[in-house]
């Protein structure tokens, strides 16, 4: 049994690989990742950028594409769909022993159409059927454009990964969204699954040079705090949500619950511990996902607790202590939001430039 393993059966947190590249595919490490105790994988375009460039791991198939007449960003889609469909394959197996609340591999809609709410709408469910596998998570942002497209998907019965929460309000909006989309939804609720992916460490790094230009001692000793707070605060909200007269009538259809997601978890500040925000933020219904990087230093000093709702009094404090020391927490998130979306899209352009610039020398 690793560290991996102990955090699902001792403490019911589900970890997850914030990472895909067809070299661990066809080598077979993801599946020795999922061996290793990983029950889930995770993917964006930044992601996607780093695996396709710099390697000539797609390049038959690329080549292939641009030979009969696909352009490059239907080829880019295509490279995409077939490591996600090769991704669920190897999750297959724990999606089946899970009895379909592991075993997901999460890709993300266009990032350009993150204010397009029919654009998001369209873009999902085309992603959603061309995939068709049941343990499949499309990834749509909750920006504002994308709290209706979520409750959309949703009632048609889809499964969703929410990505790029950023403030508390927003959580809320979310939750909303699942489970209005469920009680539209005239399918079988147990085959619809959603995560709530907050991103964590973000949030530190905004809010501590926030913290640092304010200067003073209650300042700089509030540095390190405010994204663990926030999840142990977005934590309670969802132990609320999820109970109730609500939300037992849809847990009588079969309904289940919209876990927390902890992303962006390895540390952007070398002065704090590699492992704080997977230690800080272990729970039950939850799910962690982790860089490769992040997860094997867990699996070497890691600490397996349950320490997500240790304090939900003291992470109300932090908070407010945050705000009153000068920090809009507000602002914080619409920033950190219109930056991730931002280098999603960034990430995206260049991404589908460096196919271009492949396919210009597969010609020369």
């Amino acid at each position: 049994m690793t560290r991996l393993h102990n955090l699902h059966a001792d403490q019911g947190q589900s970890p997850w690989l914030d990472n895909l590249r067809r070299g661990w595919i066809t080598s077979g490490q993801l599946r020795e990742w999922v061996d290793r105790g990983v029950r889930g994988i995770t993917s964006n375009p930044s992601i996607f950028q780093k695996a396709m460039t710099g390697t000539d791991a797609y390049d038959e198939q690329l080549r292939g594409l641009i030979d009969e007449g696909v352009s490059i960003e239907d080829s880019y889609w295509a490279l995409v769909v077939s490591d996600i469909l090769d991704a669920l394959d190897v999750l297959r197996p724990v999606f089946d022993e899970s009895g379909g609340v592991d075993g997901y591999v999460s890709v993300e809609v266009d990032p350009t159409l993150a204010r397009d709410t029919a654009g998001t709408i369209a873009a999902a469910r085309a992603l959603d059927k061309r995939i068709n596998r049941p343990n499949l998570y499309v990834k749509i942002p909750a920006t504002t454009a994308g709290i209706p497209a979520i409750r959309q998907m949703i009632a048609e019965g889809r499964s969703v990964n929410v990505t790029l929460i950023f403030s508390l309000s927003r959580y809320s909006e979310v939750m909303e969204a699942y489970l209005s989309g469920l009680e539209e939804c005239d399918a079988d609720l147990s085959t619809v699954s959603s995560v709530a992916s907050f991103f964590i460490s973000r949030t530190d790094s905004e809010v501590d040079r926030r913290l640092d230009d304010i200067g003073t001692a209650v300042a700089l000793d509030l540095r390190g705090q405010t994204a663990v707070a926030q999840g142990h605060v977005a934590y309670n909200m969802f132990r609320d949500v999820f109970s109730g007269q609500r939300w037992e009538a849809l847990a009588a259809r079969g309904a289940r619950v919209q876990r927390p997601l902890w992303a962006s978890t390895s540390t952007k500040n070398a002065a704090y511990p590699d492992t704080l925000y997977v230690d800080s933020l272990i729970g039950p219904d939850t799910v962690n996902t982790l860089p490769d990087a992040t997860l094997e230093a867990f699996e070497d000093h890691g600490t397996v607790a349950r320490t997500v709702d240790v304090d939900p009094a003291a992470a109300y404090s932090v908070l407010r202590a945050v705000a009153e020391s000068g920090v809009d927490l507000d602002d914080v998130a619409s920033v950190l939001e219109d930056e991730g979306v931002s280098a999603f899209v960034r990430s995206f352009d260049e991404l589908l430039e460096s196919l271009s610039e492949k396919v210009h020398e597969f010609r020369t």
